[in-house]
């Protein structure tokens, strides 16, 4: 968790989920419903830059979808291999099999089958170097009709980030509606942070079952959980664990959405 994108630094344990609880904005945060992030029959799309992030940003939604059987895919743009920069456990070959399997039997516990999932394999830590590329492959898997969902644009991620701005991009193209949900941004912001636009925000309330089941689908990505064999402390440690298994999602539309 490095040094990112000008201000939006992600070091150090940012701000802690207690700060956020404390903040009475976060509680007064317009809720949208299932049916109203994603009118039936519409197919669901979710972006997700890493093997995890489509939990972390997105294992409620996911789960509510796939109970009410809606169609869904969900696109994995890396196979993760740079999280664990000089282990000799894990180097990036076998690093990428395993958060591959660890993506498939997280999706598995949202109640996702395997043909629900499509693999890019971009390289992971610089789709902003592949951004056209990028582009091309989500516009070959996107339908107009779709509704999508990626990682905010100003996520402080370079991927996350690169993410958001390509889905934006193909999402204008083909007149698909497009939601945006932070991850990192939770980490460097704070709260009322004038950087971050509030007004847009929704939040989606999980059922307790379907926080369950997001928890089950994060514990199986085993790589990201424990520490490194690098000294290094767990990619995923507890403080920012707390502030991603909250009972509510947050998404902010874009473009037309808006």
């Amino acid at each position: 968790m490095g040094a990112v994108v000008f201000d939006r630094q992600i070091t150090g344990q940012g701000t802690l989920e207690t700060q956020w609880q404390a903040w009475p904005g976060l509680c007064q945060l317009p809720v949208v419903s299932l049916d109203e992030l994603v009118p039936p029959p519409c197919r669901a799309v979710v972006v997700a830059p890493h093997p995890d992030d489509e939990v972390i940003g997105f294992g409620g939604l996911l789960e509510l979808l796939a109970a009410r059987g809606s169609p869904i895919l969900v696109i994995a743009l890396t196979d993760g291999e740079a999280s664990h920069s000089g282990s000799q456990q894990w180097p990036p070959r076998q690093l990428a099999q395993a958060r591959i399997c660890e993506s498939l039997a997280g999706l598995g516990q949202l109640g996702l089958p395997p043909h629900c999932h499509s693999r890019l394999s971009l390289p992971d830590g610089a789709l902003s170097d592949c951004s056209e590329m990028l582009a091309q492959r989500l516009a070959g898997l996107l339908l107009p009709g779709d509704v999508v969902f990626s990682t905010w644009q100003l996520d402080g991620h370079p991927d996350h980030e690169a993410a958001g701005q390509a889905t934006s991009r193909v999402c204008s193209q083909l007149g698909c509606r497009h939601w945006q949900a932070p991850v990192w941004m939770w980490h460097w912001s704070r709260p009322g942070d004038a950087r971050v636009p509030w007004s847009l925000m929704r939040r989606l309330a999980l059922p307790e079952n379907t926080l369950r089941q997001k928890i089950a689908a994060l514990a199986a990505h085993h790589t990201q959980l424990t520490p490194q064999d690098t000294g290094a402390p767990a990619v995923l440690p507890g403080f920012a664990l707390a502030r991603m298994l909250r009972g509510f999602e947050y998404f902010m539309p874009v473009g037309a959405t808006a």
